[in-house]
């Protein structure tokens, strides 16, 4: 989805031709996955961070454009609302110091960000949902100006059938509210980790991510408050999941089949089992045709693009034509400090690395209904939900995550070879975040709780803590 398109207006010929091409493309990835032809060295991280532009009064600020030509940096580009901008990691090696290494790139691009932001008299935030923004604000009006998000909102709006996006969460207290268009999607904030994986170990690896996507939102929740309503720990699940709101073919338009889904089931033999269910079940969206070779699996690509599982397989091509596989693991907010981003980076890396290499696999003792239960209860409760695990285990997210997940985390980053200092350090922040039990929802509701339900005043003392550089566990009330 990162690739613009030519147009956004599109006949019955060209949705033909995507899908002959999707569908070439689709048995030319099962021919890859059958003979296991992937690149393959070791694992590389890298990441996503969507961040907002907030002008002199803590409001969105609809200037992406003109941000990003005075950052001029090859890792931001634009999102889908003029106020909201992505910034881009360099993929490492995950070994020796590779999360000092990251931390040290994000520091400096965030610097840049601030340096550009400044310019024109607004500031950078990452947050999963920010507290000032407004109904008013998610309008067409502040929609990228980029012929690919003015086609998804057309064909999401054309699925279904005309009828209005509705988002209705009871979480706290009640939020209803009625949309014509996408742009409630702009609202959520994420801190996307991407991880490119063995063949022979992916499976593993992506079922595993779908166990760890629960305590995974239970750790970093960040986004309570929508439209000054107090509603899930991490509300940024159900506003996404309701904001591009589609299912699969006529038959199945408004579900069970979804566009934005935790799954059905678990991977059983290969991740090509998404992409034959991305061709089988899925509407094409965006019938963009592109003269390369079928081996660069360009219209596949930009198909998976517009389907959102929280755990998404990738198919990356680089420019000699070699293809490697990916995990995006989506589950995660942006926020609320940079070294908590990086922290998160390594928390998962390292419990992703330790769980996957259990024999017999966790997946196979945990029922995917448990992993997905995990999920939307820690959305709605964070560290409070109630959680299932191995051997019979229940109890509170915090407590998995501390006393299980953790020292599994600690050891899986021993095994893939990461400094000693960089566990000690990244580490460390989790297990403060756990100790207290204030994750930036926690602390976000905290403020409130002390200061009143002032977004604009939230905002500002979000802000302010987060330049501090500080992480959350640490934030003064």
């Amino acid at each position: 989805m990162g690739d613009e398109i030519g147009r956004s207006v599109f006949d019955a010929d060209d949705f033909e031709r995507f899908r002959t091409r999707l569908r070439t493309e689709t048995t030319v990835l099962a021919e890859r996955f059958s003979a296991s032809r992937f690149d393959w060295q070791q694992p590389v991280a890298g990441f996503e961070l969507e961040a907002w532009l907030l002008d002199g009064h803590l409001d969105p600020l609809p200037s992406n454009e003109q941000f990003l030509h005075l950052l001029n940096s090859p890792l931001a580009s634009p999102e889908l609302a003029r106020f909201n901008v992505e910034v881009n990691s360099t993929p490492r090696p995950i070994k020796d110091h590779v999360f000092s290494a990251v931390h040290d790139e994000l520091n400096t691009t965030w610097q840049q960000c601030r340096t550009a932001a400044a310019k024109m008299d607004a500031q950078v935030c990452a947050i999963g949902i920010l507290p000032t923004v407004t109904n008013e604000a998610l309008t067409l009006a502040n929609m990228s100006q980029m012929e690919r998000y003015r086609a998804l909102n057309r064909q999401v709006l054309h699925l279904r059938k005309g009828k209005p996006l509705v988002f209705d969460i009871n979480g706290v207290e009640h939020l209803r509210v009625v949309h014509r268009d996408v742009m409630l999607e702009s609202a959520a904030t994420s801190f996307q980790i991407h991880l490119q994986v063995a063949p022979q170990h992916s499976v593993r690896q992506f079922n595993t991510a779908m166990l760890l996507s629960g305590p995974m939102v239970a750790l970093c929740a960040n986004s309570p408050y929508f439209f000054g309503k107090d509603l899930w720990d991490e509300t940024r699940i159900p506003l996404f999941e309701q904001a591009v709101a589609t299912g699969g073919y006529d038959g199945a338009a408004f579900g069970p089949i979804r566009r934005v889904t935790f799954g059905t089931s678990y991977v059983r033999d290969s991740l090509m089992e998404c992409f034959q269910e991305n061709l089988d079940h899925y509407p094409v969206m965006l019938p963009v045709t592109f003269d390369e070779p079928v081996e660069n699996m360009r219209h596949l690509r930009l198909h998976n693009g517009t389907i959102w599982r929280w755990n998404r397989p990738l198919i990356g091509v680089d420019e000699q034509g070699r293809a490697h596989l990916r995990i995006e693991h989506r589950v995660v907010p942006a926020g609320p400090s940079l070294i908590d981003t990086v922290a998160n980076l390594a928390f998962f890396y390292g419990a992703l690395a330790n769980l996957s290499l259990r024999d017999p696999p966790l997946y196979q003792e945990l029922d995917f209904g448990v992993a997905r239960d995990n999920f939307y209860r820690a959305a709605r409760r964070g560290l409070r939900a109630n959680m299932k695990w191995s051997d019979g285990w229940q109890g509170s997210a915090r407590d998995l995550l501390l006393h299980h997940l953790l020292p599994a985390a600690a050891d899986g980053l021993q095994q893939l070879d990461v400094s000693s200092a960089d566990i000690k350090e990244y580490l460390a922040v989790i297990e403060g975040r756990l100790t207290t039990g204030f994750n930036g929802s926690h602390w976000q509701r905290a403020f409130v709780a002390r200061h009143g339900r002032d977004m604009r005043k939230l905002t500002a003392a979000y802000l302010e803590r987060q330049l501090e550089g500080k992480p959350v566990h640490e934030w003064t009330i």
